[in-house]
């Protein structure tokens, strides 16, 4: 190696030890963080296996779509307080995602994590479809819009925090439209029913969680006729 060859190595080990690290992501956490993940039917080789990802108002509903789909899909759900942003729910999912060959999977994120702004949420959402593809690359995947929020105990008003779910469900629809991945819009379906609501104005009472519970089947198993 010569004079001139040695001096130019060790600028370039100069200048990338002089590099700044990038920053670590920003992790917003609550006071308490859960996780819920259901895999039924694991003997059950003749039938499509559907994936729901999504919080507590996905864990209501999964009741009313298993049911709905008893027979023709085994479902599964991955419920969690993880936000868009938070580096653990993509382990999250690829946790849930190595357990099983999933058909179909129908996910949404978007009532948890109000300490990141809009931004971060829509600059995570491409991170999170690459998640999906990487580790359930056969998968039929559809994205659910996050539910309005009502004021607790007033469940006839519609909290502030609405408008707030509403920039990013459009963020997550401008994401899906430009990756051809279906929106299945449960935002409208319960916008102008508060009597679908709990007196908490987040969650849905048990009609709310069957309404979302029917609407969800309908979306996935139009995936799973159209797959065959």
């Amino acid at each position: 190696m010569t004079r001139v060859s040695i001096v130019t190595l060790a600028s370039i080990c100069l200048a990338a030890s002089a590099s700044p690290a990038a920053d670590p992501p920003r992790v917003v956490r609550e006071n308490i963080e859960w996780l819920d993940v259901w895999v039924p039917g694991n003997g059950v080789k003749d039938q499509p296996r559907v994936l729901l990802i999504g919080d507590s108002i996905t864990r209501a509903y999964y009741k009313t779509v298993e049911e709905k789909l008893k027979g023709k899909a085994i479902v599964c759900r991955l419920a969690t307080s993880k936000s868009l942003g938070d580096p653990g729910l993509l382990d999250e999912v690829k946790l849930v995602l190595g357990q099983a060959t999933f058909d179909v999977v129908h996910f949404n994120n978007g009532m948890h994590g109000w300490g990141y702004t809009e931004e971060e949420y829509a600059k995570a959402i491409p991170e999170l479809l690459a998640t999906l593809r990487k580790n359930a690359p056969n998968a039929k995947l559809v994205w659910a819009s996050t539910t309005p929020v009502r004021v607790s105990g007033k469940i006839e008003q519609v909290d502030p925090k609405t408008d707030r779910v509403k920039a990013r469900n459009q963020a997550a629809a401008e994401v899906m439209g430009k990756e051809k991945i279906p929106v299945n819009d449960l935002f409208s379906l319960v916008a102008d029913k508060p009597d679908l609501f709990s007196q908490d104005g987040v969650h849905m009472n048990a009609k709310g969680s069957a309404a979302l519970g029917e609407q969800v089947a309908s979306e996935v198993l139009k995936l799973l006729v159209a797959s065959k």
